[in-house]
């Protein structure tokens, strides 16, 4: 299993729309960056990602796991990139901030922290067991 990213801005989708949208899960589409596509490409059906509130919140706010993998988008009229499904596994009981992460040195390679404004980043092993670790999951 490979461990993601993925970010959002809540006030476009929430953590609680993710749960609203229940087992079926949903798509996650809208990326129009290269290197953040091509991680996409890298997902596999099984693979978790830490559910990212951005802009005003900044923290890790849920689990979701990848139900489908990479596929064209049809919100992309160029047809270049692609997208993923998943579905809420679990809320972080505790939010992990942006600045706890920053504030931890063993997080200081983490790509969130290296390419902040990159939508889709991996997370290695141990660092997804730290930052579960500090979000109480």
């Amino acid at each position: 299993m490979n461990y993601w990213l993925i970010k959002t801005e809540p006030g476009s989708w929430s953590w609680q729309d993710q749960i609203d949208a229940g087992e079926t899960g949903t798509f996650w589409d809208g990326v129009r960056n290269y290197q953040a596509s091509n991680n996409m490409k890298e997902m596999k059906i099984g693979d978790q990602c830490f559910f990212y509130h951005s802009v005003s919140e900044k923290s890790i706010v849920g689990i979701v796991e990848v139900i489908k993998e990479y596929y064209p988008d049809p919100s992309d009229a160029k047809g270049r990139f692609g997208m993923v499904d998943v579905r809420a596994v679990k809320p972080m009981p505790e939010p992990v901030s942006l600045a706890a992460i920053k504030a931890e040195p063993r997080l200081d390679t983490l790509a969130l922290v290296r390419q902040s404004r990159l939508s889709v980043v991996p997370v290695d092993t141990a660092s997804w067991k730290l930052i579960c670790k500090m979000g109480g999951a």
